[in-house]
């Protein structure tokens, strides 16, 4: 049998800017978890409108960040879980927090991927991904959460005026 991901409804509230939409899951560490919980919280990304265009970018970023936990962080142990929130702003942002059980790293000592001497290596390359995709990206609680941002064109176009 099949374990559903834990999820709670997608809640929408009044912020400063308009509506802000809120969903909060989380699901057991396993590769095969990945896609479809990804292919699901797209769906809703996309329903609110918070990074028209941009899409492609947030799921490359969301990707990683789940793989990262589940196969560095959590070890692939099922009966650890990765922790997801996501926030929507429509036609503003999307922010992203990802969180595992696992014990964290330092976060400003991982070796540049384009490097010559990392070129030929299988890893390495998740967070340089998410860095590129998003507008931010950092690490909290010792490297076992990280929080990705991505605003929307046009909100970025506004923001420059």
């Amino acid at each position: 049998m099949r374990e559903q991901h834990e999820a709670t409804s997608p809640t929408g509230t009044l912020h400063p800017a308009g509506p802000l939409f809120e969903i909060e899951q989380s699901i057991r560490s396993e590769i095969a978890e990945i896609s479809p919980f990804v292919d699901k919280l797209m769906v809703f990304i996309k329903k609110c409108q918070c990074v028209p265009g941009n899409e492609i970018d947030v799921e490359i970023a969301l990707r990683e960040a789940l793989a990262n936990s589940v196969v560095h962080g959590n070890h692939e142990d099922p009966d650890k879980r990765v922790y997801v929130d996501c926030r929507c702003l429509p036609n503003e942002e999307v922010f992203i927090a990802v969180r595992d059980e696992g014990t964290g790293f330092n976060s400003t000592e991982f070796p540049n991927p384009t490097a010559a001497e990392q070129l030929q290596l299988i890893h390495g390359r998740g967070i340089y991904l998410m860095k590129a995709l998003m507008d931010e990206v950092h690490f909290e609680r010792g490297g076992t959460e990280v929080h990705m941002r991505k605003k929307s064109v046009a909100s970025a176009d506004s923001h420059d005026r």
